[in-house]
């Protein structure tokens, strides 16, 4: 279940910088996901969104985080196919980006790509830390 909780967190570092910047959980210690607003706030301060954007991206934010916690219950409650639940997060998380950059200007893009980036390398670095240090 560990690994799974690990996996689930890569696949949101593309949206939820937040996690990136706060340490890692211990033992069975849960990370709780950054809600939608604080979401739009991490995302406005990297690529500066007009009131319009918020709201959309809001919107975007609320819809996907209803959609993983509906699919986080089904895979607690049914066990299931690990690799299917796996993909399916991935696929919800590649979604929830498409939808994301389709809001932004060009110049935003650039920027988000850049924080993606980040935020990728940021998790990358944590998970071989936790990997060398006996992966708990």
């Amino acid at each position: 279940m560990k690994k799974l909780m690990i996996i689930c967190g890569l696949l949101f570092a593309t949206v939820s910088f937040a996690n990136a910047q706060q340490g890692g959980g211990q033992g069975g210690q849960r990370r709780m996901m950054a809600t939608p607003e604080e979401r739009v706030k991490q995302l406005d301060e990297k690529v500066k969104l007009t009131d319009d954007q918020k709201t959309k991206v809001t919107a975007v934010y609320t819809a996907a985080a209803d959609e993983m916690k509906k699919a986080r219950e089904e895979a607690q409650a049914g066990g299931g196919d690990r690799q299917a639940m796996m993909a399916k997060f991935q696929k919800m998380n590649t979604d929830t980006d498409t939808k994301i950059t389709a809001l932004l200007t060009e110049d935003q893009k650039k920027a988000y790509k850049t924080w993606q980036d980040e935020v990728k390398a940021a998790r990358e670095k944590a998970m071989k830390e936790r990997q060398a240090g006996g992966g708990q």
